[in-house]
């Protein structure tokens, strides 16, 4: 027995202090949960790169979302992020993870079992999820999951153990001595952690076919075509500082789909199908469709998602097969009244077979602007269909051109409220000056871009506040299914000013004033902006 004068002491085993509910174990376990949730991201996107025909699953619950989302969200995101918006998602996709991860962090330090339902649940969510992309493989996609869980659940079960104040063996200690963290052993293993984490997620984009993809695209030699266009005419393009470019350089032309990952197709076994209600279904390589006669186009497309005024909109010189070669090769059956287009990545998007038939201009592309398309544009092969948006016609990654009738068939974006014929709308924009812009008082020019595929553009006038609408220059027409350039030569005096723009298509219709937005069937109304002239 101890005298009053004896410390009392004891051997302590290991115990987890009593105080885990306190801020400040709260936060270490937070980052634990966040740091083991990085790690199951990190682990799976390697493993994904490991297992044939795996998909990674960041992408694939961002595919997923895309899907299921409300139309008006996605209009929402493209409004406000543009062609970033899929940056944001993926952006908003792990930030999601790591704030699942902070709070099954500090669960699974009351319960570990905790953690473990929550990292199984997870691993059944991204495997529905990523499933949900038909070029994923279901051994392979689960595999990799499943592998990001473990390491994710084994990445927990460390960092928590390391969170925790601890008592050693042997250790003597008066009863009221609090027990130690190890911070400086906590602070290792989560960087070490982190760094996995890190590393993992690096492997998984470097692995993802990328750079062979785009060094396959390198490689492709386009032979010259059959039916060349001439250089576009001196008069086409006008000499305006600020005015869009005649044709939009690859690198620079929107981009909006549903692919958060851009699809890497193998030219060496890529095959276009054209089935359906055909007499004669094709097959078609890809060294088959550069064995054809092939013909130039100038076209502009335009997502139907484009706001008044936007940049959704771009013009270009295709290369390509007439999509009604195709068509009257395959013999298209009585009743056949939609073409589908289908990607790689399960994205459908249809049209009017007589569209198809009578547009010239209508190609399965191969070439834009000179290139092969980019990766990001399509290659190997896409449709491009002039005056009809983009969401009903301009399939990427095209894997197979199917006929069906009408009413049998809804493209991807029809069931979602959008229009099932998307014809594209007469639409002007003003380039320079820029909206709130301030100039100099004098001539000023002010300059944009027309359009109103397949009807061409006649006639472009501008407003300055509410006086007579005056006709602007026009450039040359490069073709009934392109952009026009246009300047009005503007005497402007002091004072803030309304500047107002509107376009008349060729069969002499001009554009709306009434203001509508892109759903169901495209935005209308007359582009203007302010200005103050100094």
């Amino acid at each position: 027995m101890p005298t009053s004068a004896e410390t009392p002491q004891r051997v302590a085993s290991p115990v987890v202090a009593d105080d885990q509910g306190s801020p400040t174990h709260r936060w270490r376990f937070a980052l634990a949960g966040l740091i083991a949730a990085s790690t199951a991201l990190g682990v799976s996107e390697a493993a994904a790169a490991l297992f044939p025909g795996a998909a990674p699953p960041v992408t694939g619950v961002g595919g997923a979302f895309i899907d299921v989302v409300p139309t008006p969200v996605k209009e929402l995101a493209i409004q406000l992020f543009g062609t970033a918006d899929k940056v944001v998602l993926l952006g908003g996709i792990l930030a999601v993870a790591a704030v699942a991860g902070a709070v099954l962090g500090i669960a699974a330090a009351r319960r570990f079992a905790y953690g473990i339902a929550g990292f199984a649940a997870f691993a059944a969510l991204g495997i529905v999820a990523t499933l949900t992309d038909p070029r994923a493989g279901v051994a392979g996609t689960a595999s990799a999951i499943v592998v990001g869980a473990v390491a994710g659940s084994l990445a927990l079960w460390v960092l928590l153990r390391a969170a925790r104040p601890r008592v050693a063996a042997r250790d003597v200690r008066r009863p009221d001595d609090p027990p130690e963290f190890d911070r400086r052993r906590f602070l290792v293993l989560v960087a070490g952690t982190a760094a996995v984490a890190g590393a993992g997620g690096l492997v998984g984009r470097r692995a993802d076919g990328r750079a062979a993809a785009v060094g396959a695209i390198e490689q492709v030699s386009l032979p010259p075509a059959a039916d060349a266009l001439p250089p576009a005419p001196a008069g086409a393009a006008l000499d305006v500082p600020g005015l869009s470019a005649l044709y939009t350089p690859n690198d620079a032309f929107y981009r909006i789909d549903t692919a958060l990952s851009v699809p890497r197709v193998d030219v060496a076994t890529w095959t276009l199908a054209v089935d359906g209600m055909v007499d004669r279904p094709l097959s078609l390589s890809f060294a088959d469709l550069l064995d054809e006669e092939l013909v130039e186009v100038d076209v502009t497309l335009c997502c139907v998602s484009n706001e008044v005024g936007g940049g959704l909109v771009g013009n270009a010189r295709w290369l390509g097969v007439p999509l009604s070669r195709l068509l009257e090769r395959a013999g298209v059956q009585e009743g056949a009244g939609q073409v589908v287009g289908r990607s790689v990545d399960g994205f459908t998007a249809g049209f009017p077979t007589e569209i198809a038939l009578r547009e010239e201009d209508a190609l399965v592309a191969v070439g834009m602007n000179g290139d092969p398309l980019p990766l990001e544009h399509g290659f190997p092969a896409r449709l491009v269909v002039p005056g009809l948006y983009g969401y009903v016609s301009a399939t990427k990654w095209l894997s197979a051109i199917e006929l069906t009738t009408w009413e049998g068939f809804d493209a991807y974006w029809v069931p979602r409220g959008w229009d099932k014929e998307g014809p594209v709308k007469t639409q002007s924009r003003i380039d320079v000056p820029a909206a709130s812009a301030q100039v100099a008082a004098g001539t000023v020019a002010v300059a944009g871009v027309a359009w109103a595929q397949p009807r061409g553009v006649e006639r472009v006038e501008v407003q300055v506040d509410d006086g007579q609408w005056a006709a602007a220059e026009l450039a040359d027409a490069l073709d009934v299914d392109t952009w026009r350039q246009w300047v009005y030569r503007w005497d402007a005096a002091a004072g803030d000013h309304t500047l107002r723009v509107r376009a008349t298509d060729g069969d002499g219709q001009t554009q709306t004033e009434e203001r509508r937005p892109p759903a169901p069937d495209g935005a209308s109304g007359w582009h203007e902006i302010r200005v103050t002239v100094a």
